[in-house]
């Protein structure tokens, strides 16, 4: 008796071949035809690959332009300052190779457009050139060189120069600044002059001008420079005094919208703050406090005790004495948005 629940299979071996059945290929046709179809599906692959390749390449091919505007100062004895000015961000670039002489002395990111070039002889003349590369590997020409001569060695020389003994500042429009200095003394001469923002070096002009443009600001925003004087040595010395330059807002922005005159003061167990409040059409009553970069705390008035002109909030402090603090902060505007920041203070704190 047949089994009802034959599998499927076998009830297909005993179903007899219509008349439009095909005969099977032999096994080693089906072979043939297996092997061919992993052969047609990778050939189509690398087909699509190299088209792909080919587009690309075809797509960006064109190298960025030149890096503009190079300079090159002598810093010491043994060292050049090199800067230049970077292409539009719409060229892509992604990194700038520096050349002394046609040797590639060194590759920075796109963020950077100065190096210090060390390990140079004195009484030595130098020349440089920059070029800019793309994501695709593209490079540019070299940009128009750049040279300068090592003075020369005065092994020893151990004294710094003095700190320049004033400097003034003044924003030129929403992305530039200038800046201008009493010059510095030194027993064997000053070399350089170093501009820095902060921590950070960001310009260094030679030993005759006591003045010089900064390019490339953000409007609507409140830097605070220092000056150093450099000798033939490397000795640099003290910062000169601070300046506070403020960028105004550009086309189309609102006015400037720092706290303005910022001060940080310390004493025992404690820091004291200070500044005006920037000028937002209405009362300002709250105010971020950034600590080394960081928010720490909003600094809020209640109703009625809301500074008209000066304010001054003083925070208590558990920190080690000797401990450094960079300090600053940004009102709260009418929208509910961050306004810009204030400048940066560095202090040191004291013993509580």
């Amino acid at each position: 008796m047949r089994d009802p629940a034959a599998s499927p299979a076998r009830a297909s071996a005993r179903t007899p071949a219509g008349p439009a059945s095909r005969p099977a290929a032999p096994p080693a046709a089906r072979r043939a035809a297996a092997g061919r179809a992993p052969l047609a599906a990778l050939t189509l692959v690398l087909a699509l690959a190299a088209a792909a390749l080919t587009a690309c390449s075809s797509a960006d091919s064109t190298p960025p332009p030149a890096p503009g505007d190079l300079t090159a100062q002598a810093g010491s004895a043994t060292s050049v300052h090199v800067m230049w000015r970077s292409p539009a961000p719409a060229d892509g670039v992604v990194a700038f190779l520096v050349f002394q002489a046609d040797r590639l002395v060194r590759e920075l990111p796109a963020d950077k457009t100065m190096t210090d070039i060390t390990g140079l002889a004195p009484q030595t003349a130098y020349g440089f050139t920059v070029r800019a590369r793309d994501a695709a590997g593209n490079t540019s020409p070299p940009s128009a060189a750049a040279s300068a001569t090592t003075p020369a060695a005065k092994a020893e020389d151990r004294a710094a120069p003095t700190a320049p003994p004033s400097t003034t500042g003044r924003a030129l429009g929403p992305t530039s600044a200038r800046l201008t200095w009493a010059a510095a003394s030194d027993d064997t001469g000053v070399t350089a002059y170093d501009v820095y923002q902060g921590a950070s070096r960001i310009h260094t002009v030679g030993p005759g001008p006591t003045e010089t443009t900064l390019e490339g600001l953000q409007p609507d925003t409140v830097y605070t420079f220092t000056v150093r004087a450099r000798d033939g040595a490397d000795n640099s010395s003290p910062d000169g005094p601070l300046v506070d330059v403020t960028t105004p807002a550009g086309p189309g922005q609102a006015p400037n919208t720092a706290p303005a005159e910022f001060t940080a003061v310390a004493s025992a167990g404690a820091v004291t703050l200070a500044w005006t409040a920037p000028p937002t059409g209405r009362e300002t009553s709250e105010y971020e406090l950034y600590v080394n970069g960081r928010p720490t705390t909003v600094i809020q008035f209640g109703a009625g005790a809301v500074p008209a002109g000066r304010a001054e909030h003083r925070l208590a402090v558990t920190e080690p004495a000797g401990t450094v603090w960079t300090v600053k902060l940004r009102a709260r505007l009418p929208d509910g948005k961050w306004g810009a920041f204030s400048a940066e203070r560095r202090i040191t704190l004291a013993q509580p």
